[in-house]
């Protein structure tokens, strides 16, 4: 098996789709990493994310499957009303357990999950949201060496779920959106995980 590229997990909820839209255009050909986005959506949603997703990028982008394998360049964006996870092999399963935090796909059950594969490897960032969900992951995420950024939530249009996290966690960042955009920016260059 070949090594698995580095990870960048992007989480929000209301507020957050803005925010990706800028984000996603910095995500150049020759991406280095695989991307997860996790966005809490309704349960009946479609498609019709990955598809507004992918206007914003030349990367592939795809709702995740069952058994997908992590793939740089490769953006995947978790399906409605199924948590995300990452398998030691780089594949990803898909589990119809218990919401969390009100929410399925959870943020936190990704985060943790990713953070138990990836370590270092993982960089997550935490969007505009309205719940709690996000923050034990990034805890997670720190203790086994990846980095975590909030979204300053100043400049969230719904700022609960970044607070949440940056009063639990002492996040390594926490990033107006034009950091954000430059953070994702050096990514690309610099083919890098802080």
């Amino acid at each position: 098996m070949t090594s698995l590229p580095k990870l960048l997990v992007i989480g929000g909820s209301a507020g957050s789709l803005d925010v990706l839209m800028q984000l996603l255009p910095e995500l150049k050909p020759e991406w280095p990493l695989a991307v997860i986005i996790v966005l809490h959506r309704r349960t009946d949603s479609d498609t019709l994310l990955s598809e507004l997703l992918s206007t914003k990028t030349t990367l592939s982008v795809k709702d995740a499957e069952e058994k997908d394998i992590l793939s740089a360049g490769c953006i995947y964006v978790a399906p409605s009303d199924y948590h995300l996870l990452i398998e030691p092999d780089g594949s990803l399963t898909l589990d119809a357990s218990e919401k969390v935090h009100y929410s399925r796909p959870s943020i936190d059950v990704t985060f943790m999950s990713a953070a138990e594969v990836f370590g270092s490897r993982l960089s997550c960032l935490l969007l505009s949201g309205a719940n709690v969900d996000g923050a034990e992951g990034l805890q997670t995420v720190q203790e086994l060496g990846g980095f975590t950024a909030v979204q300053d939530p100043d400049t969230a249009e719904v700022s609960f779920m970044p607070r949440h996290a940056i009063n639990i966690v002492k996040v390594d960042k926490v990033f107006r959106i034009g950091e954000m955009i430059a953070f994702v920016k050096s990514l690309n260059d610099d083919n890098r995980v802080v």
